[in-house]
């Protein structure tokens, strides 16, 4: 098993795609692993969800479970792939139920306000 670590952050943080706000929360949690760049999960109920669109993509892993991606969809672009979420985690994971996190793309900023 990879070396996963969970924490909830301190500070307020926002996402947004292409200037538009998806959400806002005090509740995120960062999720380190090994050397990789940490990635921030956010809780659901604090993301727009109907900008997102489940696209039938998910990816199998072993120590979290079975990620499923979403397309963040708005009136000029959609972005596929753009966010990802384990509705049934792993006990590793079990934290990041029902949060969202966020690929870092060019296109979608995820920062402390």
């Amino acid at each position: 098993m990879s070396d996963i670590r969970i924490r909830k952050i301190e500070g307020t943080w926002v996402v947004r795609s292409g200037g538009a706000v998806l959400g806002e929360s005090t509740r995120v949690l960062e999720l380190t692993e090994g050397e990789s760049a940490p990635v921030h999960f956010f809780p659901r109920d604090d993301i727009a969800m109907a900008m997102l669109d489940e696209n039938g993509k998910t990816v199998e892993d072993a120590d979290k479970g079975t990620a499923t991606y979403f397309d963040i969809v708005n009136l000029s672009s959609t972005t596929r792939d753009a966010a990802w979420s384990f509705k049934a985690p792993t006990p590793a994971l079990a934290d990041v139920k029902d949060y969202v996190a966020f690929a870092k793309i060019e296109s979608l900023k995820v920062e402390m306000v």
